[in-house]
């Protein structure tokens, strides 16, 4: 998109908001750069310059807008819809992993060298890992130093920089601020509870919340997830401790409440908190494939914007999954709710009834099959599913290669294409992963007019490619049916 000179030009003259994050635009007379909504009056086309990234625009020595703060803008969906080395990386680096782990431990995830990860960044987003990773490290610290009183130094540390004269030159540096003049700047708010942080998480509109909470809400495993007040709140296994998330829907954003035992895990929460509500879709291009088919066309237009509910934990969600095959939601939600009080880690929820934190992989390998309340064949699907987690041999990640982890899934016992895919769709992200074979979307078809049979609905649906998981969401609006895991 950066590339099309007068696309990006014409979206930054009429301040669409839907590119935002897919570009960002540098005005080369005031070393700004900006969103393309950005509410100033455009600058002159000729000194417009584009870059894919606001790490590239501050790499080329370019500032953070104080008015439009392009630094918040939602995610480009570039790195939800790709599976390729550069999406993976994106993903990887989202989630904290050159902070915790550099560059090497990024090249060696995602299985090639450094050099080949630097050069492929630089090629498509104009910045390298340590680039991208130092623009998010900065919009922590701006998180924290607008919505909390910590000291500066607490800030540095938690935001991820190595010292505080780092953090200082950085902040200064992005924002043409001190960090004490943000602080200064920022809207006062009302006291919060102490250790609490609370965000808007912006995403495009349009945005339709039915699905995304309905389902979670549904399908939420007590101890673990609950809806209360209006919220879905759920907890959260994070790389330095754990958290409490609650998220409630508004009309211009998603609020954030979050509360962390290590302010190190802020943006790392935040990320798959995005993630799993699939906060950085652009809505308009997959609505618009879709409503080109006149049997989906009535359903995007009666409720446009669905998300693709996914999850925090990937591993989890296979779990859970398998927990879930050919029974009610209800009897799932009690099977992993036991597995949730005998092997779960306790937290305390001062403000509603979550208690644990999901077993790992590591704690259910040690189930006892004989322990577990399902049929022989599915003890053994699940026993083999959390001994490949735990000992690495099957890894599901934001860095997975999407046909890799769909063909290792199929090798093991009890695992079908139903089974597959959603794993697909709701844990790996694949904005494409069908499911043809499940019955409320064959019921969904056949009241639409559309085919019945699973080969033929696959065929009639290779015109909504690359979406298909956002059609499954559209089709299963129009059944009654309860939720449940039916896999073939």
């Amino acid at each position: 998109m950066h590339l099309d000179r007068e696309h990006c030009v014409r979206a930054v003259q009429s301040k669409d908001a839907r590119f935002d994050g897919w570009f960002f635009t540098a005005v080369l007379t005031t070393r700004i750069y900006c969103r393309p909504s950005c509410p100033v009056v455009p600058p002159k086309p000729e000194n417009m310059t584009f870059y894919p990234s606001a790490a590239a625009c501050q790499q080329a020595g370019f500032r953070a807008c104080k008015r439009c703060r392009p630094d918040t803008s939602p995610g480009s969906p570039e790195w939800n819809q790709r599976a390729d080395l550069v999406a993976r990386a994106m993903r990887l680096i989202a989630d904290g992993v050159v902070d915790r782990e550099g560059v090497p431990g990024l090249a060696a995830r995602l299985g090639y060298s450094p050099r080949q990860v630097e050069r492929q960044l630089l090629a498509e987003l104009g910045a390298g890992p340590l680039a991208v990773a130092r623009a998010q490290r900065a919009q922590t610290a701006r998180l924290l130093i607008e919505t909390t009183a910590l000291p500066m130094a607490e800030i540095a540390f938690a935001a991820g920089f190595s010292s505080i004269r780092t953090f200082n030159d950085t902040v200064r540096e992005v924002f043409a601020l001190a960090p004490s003049e943000l602080r200064a700047r920022a809207p006062k708010k009302a006291a919060s509870a102490p250790g609490a942080l609370t965000l808007r998480l912006p995403f495009r509109a349009p945005l339709n919340p039915d699905n995304l909470f309905g389902h979670l809400a549904a399908t939420a495993v007590p101890g673990v997830e609950e809806w209360r007040d209006g919220a879905y709140r759920r907890t959260l296994r994070l790389p330095y401790g754990h958290g409490i998330v609650g998220l409630t829907p508004k009309p211009d954003h998603i609020a954030c409440r979050l509360v962390l035992s290590d302010l190190r895990d802020l943006p790392v929460a935040i990320s798959r908190c995005r993630r799993m509500l699939d906060l950085d879709a652009d809505p308009v291009a997959v609505d618009d494939q879709l409503r080109a088919d006149p049997f989906l066309a009535p359903l995007v237009d009666k409720a446009p914007g669905r998300r693709v509910p996914r999850t925090v934990d990937e591993a989890e969600f296979a779990v859970r999954a398998v927990l879930g095959q050919q029974v009610s939601t209800a009897a799932a939600r009690t099977h992993a709710a036991r597995l949730v009080t005998a092997h779960g880690t306790p937290v305390d929820d001062p403000e509603g009834g979550l208690t644990h934190l999901f077993p790992t992989p590591e704690a259910l390998a040690q189930v006892s099959p004989d322990s577990l309340a399902m049929p022989r064949t599915r003890r053994t699907t699940f026993t083999t599913l959390v001994g490949q987690l735990a000992d690495g041999t099957l890894h599901l990640g934001v860095e997975s290669d999407w046909a890799e982890a769909r063909a290792k899934l199929l090798a093991l016992p009890g695992f079908g294409p139903w089974t597959v895919d959603v794993i697909a769709m709701r844990a790996l992200g694949d904005p494409d992963a069908f499911l043809p074979t499940d019955l409320g979307i064959r019921r969904a078809a056949q009241e639409l007019g559309l085919p019945g049979t699973p080969a033929a609905l696959t065929a009639r649906a290779a015109a909504w490619r690359p979406w298909r998981a956002y059609a499954v969401q559209y089709l299963w609006a129009t059944d009654s049916h309860p939720i449940n895991f039916l896999p073939v």
